[in-house]
C-alpha cells in the first residue's frame, strides 16, 4: 500500500460508490410521494364546519344554525350537541345530509334536550 492510500484510509478519505446516495435519494422521493398522497387524500374527505349561532327555544330544545363545506358527491353526517352551563351534554343528535351538487350548504337543526341548554354546537361532521 502506498503512503497516499494509507493516509486516505487512515483519515476516512476512501472513495465510496454512489449506490448508497442513489438508494437514499430514491427512499426520500418515495417518502415525499407517500406523504403527499396521504395529505391530498385526507383533504379530499375533509368537512369544514362554521357555527353560525344557536337559539334556546325552551327548556327542552335548542336550535343550531351552521354551515358545512363538504364533498358534493357523498353523504355527510354531523353530530350536534346541546350543553348546559357546566358544559355537560344535555342533548345530542346525529343528522344525515344527502349528497348535493353544492359544496357549501347551510342548515338549521333542532336538538331536543333533557334539561335547559345554554348553548348548542356542531361537535363534528364526517363523510360517509
Amino acid at each position: 500500500m502506498t503512503t497516499s492510500q494509507h493516509l486516505d484510509e487512515r483519515y476516512g478519505r476512501v472513495r465510496r460508490g454512489r449506490l448508497p446516495w442513489v438508494i437514499g435519494g430514491l427512499l426520500a422521493v418515495i417518502a415525499v410521494v407517500i406523504g403527499g398522497w396521504i395529505t391530498v387524500r385526507s383533504s379530499i374527505d375533509a368537512v369544514d364546519i362554521t357555527d353560525l349561532g344557536f337559539h334556546v327555544a325552551d327548556e327542552h330544545s335548542v336550535t343550531i344554525d351552521f354551515q358545512i363545506v363538504a364533498p358534493h358527491d357523498r353523504p355527510v353526517y354531523c353530530a350536534l350537541e346541546a350543553l348546559d352551563e357546566e358544559f355537560g351534554i344535555v342533548g345530542w343528535r346525529i343528522v344525515e345530509y344527502s349528497p348535493s351538487e353544492a359544496r357549501a350548504r347551510a342548515f338549521t337543526e333542532r336538538i331536543p334536550t333533557v334539561a335547559e341548554a345554554t348553548t348548542g354546537l356542531v361537535n363534528t361532521c364526517w363523510v360517509a
